[in-house]
């Protein structure tokens, strides 16, 4: 395959799987605005999710003072912002139509349908569009893609990047949630094991639709930790840490047989997966949450690196 395909391919999935983070950040900071001021940290909840996202600077100088409805406008409609859910559906859609002959008819119109709804969402004026209508379309949105993706598209190089895509951007996005709702949202660490605390918690777990999946697995007992461990160390998690970088590795793995040869992104992502399985929980929380996801965001960049230059410039490492 072409290196030039293969990154169109890798950046469908990367910019689909970004809006739906996008939209699960939006309802993150729309359930905890709901709590009662307590004072202290970073209580402007859409604040700390502009933080979370990275763009809180853009959307300062911008817009100015961060209430809801121009947060919503920025993370949803917002061209400038390269991370809005507008703009990551419309490159997903170019990058679609790029490398059309390569995606199923079925994965074309996933993606082409998803644009034009964004189109007309555009349109509509805004006092009749509600966050959660936003947020629950955006998901939706992103699944059906996804899913014409895996019932349609041939096991080859192109769906290796494809799942390649996904599985570093929702490794990058769950940890980024993790760190807004430790670091980020809860004032004080006089609030560890608080209400508020658990609140914030159950609140992650619904915007990453894992609540019920995190009740049958421990039984709904929730804690930070058993919550911090389903998402960063439970390989039954979908979207934890140790499944998605298990889930780089198997596709880098599968590249490598297909094209007869391994390269350094291979090793990177050994060892990153090699590192979660043999942590434990306790050991995070002893690093620090913070820190630990700090590092972690910073190897996925460092992973996303090495593919581009394994892979995507035409040249081999």
């Amino acid at each position: 395959m072409l290196s030039r395909t293969a990154e169109n391919l890798f950046w469908i999935a990367r910019y689909m799987e970004r809006a739906e983070t996008t939209a699960r950040l939006l309802e993150v900071g729309a359930h905890n605005a709901l709590l009662p001021n307590t004072g202290g940290g970073f209580r402007n909840e859409w604040e700390s999710i502009l933080r979370a996202s990275g763009t809180a600077g853009a959307f300062a100088a911008k817009y100015g003072d961060p209430v809801q409805r121009n947060v919503e406008s920025h993370m949803f409609f917002d061209t400038d912002n390269p991370s809005s859910i507008a703009s990551c559906i419309r490159a997903a859609r170019e990058n679609a139509r790029i490398v059309r002959t390569a995606l199923t008819s079925q994965v074309w119109d996933a993606l082409n349908m998803t644009y034009q709804e964004l189109k007309e969402l555009s349109r509509t004026e805004r006092s009749k569009l509600q966050l959660r209508d936003l947020t629950d379309w955006t998901v939706r949105a992103a699944a059906l893609v996804r899913g014409a993706i895996a019932a349609s598209q041939l096991r080859n190089d192109g769906y290796r990047f494809l799942f390649l895509g996904y599985a570093l951007e929702r490794a990058d996005a769950t940890a980024r949630l993790l760190d807004v709702k430790y670091y980020v949202l809860l004032p004080a660490v006089s609030y560890v094991g608080s209400g508020l605390d658990n609140y914030q918690w159950t609140t992650l777990l619904r915007a990453l639709s894992s609540d019920r999946a995190f009740n049958w697995a421990y039984g709904g007992d929730v804690t930070a930790t058993k919550i911090a461990e389903f998402l960063i160390l439970n390989a039954q998690c979908p979207r934890s840490l140790i499944t998605c970088t298990g889930s780089a590795l198997e596709q880098l793995n599968a590249l490598a047989v297909e094209y007869g040869r391994t390269t350094p992104a291979v090793t990177l992502a050994e060892d990153l997966h090699g590192e979660l399985k043999r942590a434990r929980i306790e050991e995070v929380f002893d690093e620090g949450l913070h820190e630990f996801l700090s590092r972690f965001i910073d190897s996925t960049a460092s992973l996303a690196g090495a593919i581009h230059q394994s892979y995507l410039t035409g040249r081999q490492q």
